[in-house]
């Protein structure tokens, strides 16, 4: 194939403007365009495509990034392993903006977003039991410590559908159940990986508290998300530079072989 890629990264330009010879390249795929070209470039001997999930100029809301034709590119371009950065509000007081999470599960609070490529004629059932790959979350918090940022190995993310922010009657019911994290892109972009045998880790960067935590009732900003994200962006660039580092050649974990069992 003449454009490759081992290791994808979810994520604007931002990312990969630091980077020397950068090529980018569209992918066409059965589910239509990509959200966008995909960035080829190479960081520590390893061949790494970027692609922002929403854009290069955020054209697209969360309910309509074409969460399918994003993750059969980077199939089609040899990955294996996913890291997905997002922003994302906390559920919870002891998870302060600024802080990072490693999400372990999630809750979906979506409709109508096509989230499986297996629609027959054979019923494929994937386990999502344990959706984010533990491999990676290992490395991921291994990382995030080295480099000292406050990083919650474990959380709970529910995935709302968006654009809009919750109703505090909503948050309050989100942090009643427990769940540490809310974001709008987390779903279905794990399980579609999942269905491709592909590594994924979520990392979410907490931006704000959700209107219903307890002393931080003031309702969420657009303005305060994206205030909060540039000023830890170079932490996010970190955090993504060194897990690709040490990333090993292979996996230890089940996720390539998610198929074996689902039908």
């Amino acid at each position: 194939m003449q454009h490759s890629a081992e290791i994808g990264v979810f994520g604007g330009s931002g990312f990969y403007q630091f980077l020397d010879d950068v090529r980018s390249v569209w992918i066409e795929t059965p589910y239509g365009p990509p959200s966008d070209q995909i960035a080829l470039a190479e960081i520590a001997g390893r061949r790494v495509a970027f692609l922002p999930r929403h854009g290069r100029d955020h054209r697209y809301p969360p309910a309509q990034v074409p969460y399918r034709a994003n993750l059969w590119a980077m199939k089609h371009l040899g990955v294996k392993r996913l890291i997905g950065p997002c922003a994302a509000g906390s559920l919870q007081p002891h998870v302060a903006p600024g802080s990072f999470v490693l999400c372990d599960q999630f809750v979906d609070r979506t409709s109508g977003r096509p989230d499986t490529f297996y629609e027959g004629p054979i019923a494929t059932h994937i386990s999502a039991a344990e959706p984010y790959c533990p491999q990676l979350r290992g490395l991921a918090l291994e990382v995030g410590r080295e480099l000292g940022i406050q990083v919650h190995p474990t959380g709970t993310m529910v995935v709302i559908q968006g654009p809009r922010f919750s109703t505090r009657a909503e948050s309050r019911w989100f942090q009643a159940q427990g769940w540490e994290v809310i974001n709008m892109t987390g779903y279905p972009e794990a399980i579609l990986a999942r269905e491709l045998e592909m590594c994924y880790v979520n990392v979410s960067l907490i931006t704000d508290y959700d209107n219903g935590v307890p002393g931080h009732e003031a309702p969420v900003s657009h303005e305060e998300v994206l205030r909060t994200f540039t000023a830890n962006i170079e932490n996010v660039k970190k955090m993504i530079v060194g897990l690709i580092e040490r990333m090993p050649e292979e996996a230890s974990c089940g996720c390539g072989r998610a198929l074996s069992t689902a039908r």
